[in-house]
């Protein structure tokens, strides 16, 4: 069974930066689109960004204005997402997702995801 391991979440202080890492399998890693999404405390879960199979073309929602990065490292079979000059309204529980490609990711029509992990912005 394909797993999807995510960590890294935590309290942070607005401005703060975290990493958040989803760690999977080799065949995973090469097969599925993998990427992240979001969801907020009374909110719908929310597309965050996406990597191609076997780390290919990123895509962002656009709320991400540049202030998050997203990659893959093929030799651990991990892809990352770097959220810089955090704000409150970050505040969420992340799931790393895998799809069959990176449309179907975007669209969430998801193959299987992580456990998720919190993110929690505040003073």
């Amino acid at each position: 069974q394909e797993q999807l391991v995510e960590s890294g979440g935590g309290l942070v202080q607005p401005g703060g930066s975290l990493k958040l890492s989803c760690a999977t399998s080799r065949r995973s890693y090469k097969t599925y689109a993998l990427g992240w999404f979001r969801q907020a405390p009374g909110k719908e879960r929310e597309f965050v960004a996406t990597i191609g199979s076997a780390g290919g073309t990123t895509h962002s929602a656009d709320f991400v204005k540049g202030r998050f990065t997203f990659s893959g490292d093929g030799g651990k079979n991990t892809i990352y997402l770097r959220m810089n000059v955090l704000e409150p309204d970050a505040t969420a529980v992340y799931y790393c997702a895998a799809a069959l490609s990176a449309r179907q990711l975007r669209a969430g029509e998801i193959t299987y995801w992580g456990q998720g992990t919190r993110v929690t912005v505040s003073s």
